[in-house]
């Protein structure tokens, strides 16, 4: 039996700030765009803040380690697309992101980076 290739992880840095995040934003959402600006940090929204539709794909339902409920992963069509072949791995370093995602009064961003996988 082959084991499923998660399409998107959080290091334990990352975890460790989605437990922070969700502490005081409670339910959270990411959504990794394929805009200009912060295009390659996925933003991290209270759940539902941020709008999807049909440009959008959901591409995992993240289970955090003291988070009771799970953090959806969304993704535009646009990046999914160029992006499928790829585990995605999100990450925390210091610096300012975008001021849209929650983390930014932290100090640090959200950052993905990415492993070719070979996933269906």
């Amino acid at each position: 039996m082959e084991e499923e290739v998660p399409r998107v992880e959080l290091t334990p840095r990352a975890q460790e700030l989605v437990r922070r995040l969700h502490a005081t934003h409670g339910p959270l959402m990411f959504h990794q765009s394929g805009g200009c600006c912060d295009g390659s940090a996925p933003m991290c929204y209270p759940d539902g803040e941020f709008r999807t539709g049909g440009s959008d794909v959901l591409l995992a339902e993240l289970s955090v380690p003291g988070v009771a409920e799970p953090v959806t992963f969304w993704i535009s069509r646009s990046q999914y697309e160029a992006w499928r072949h790829t585990r995605l791995i999100v990450d925390v370093v210091p610096g300012r992101g975008s001021g849209f995602s929650l983390e930014a009064p932290e100090g640090v961003r959200f950052l993905t980076r990415s492993r070719v996988v070979d996933v269906q």
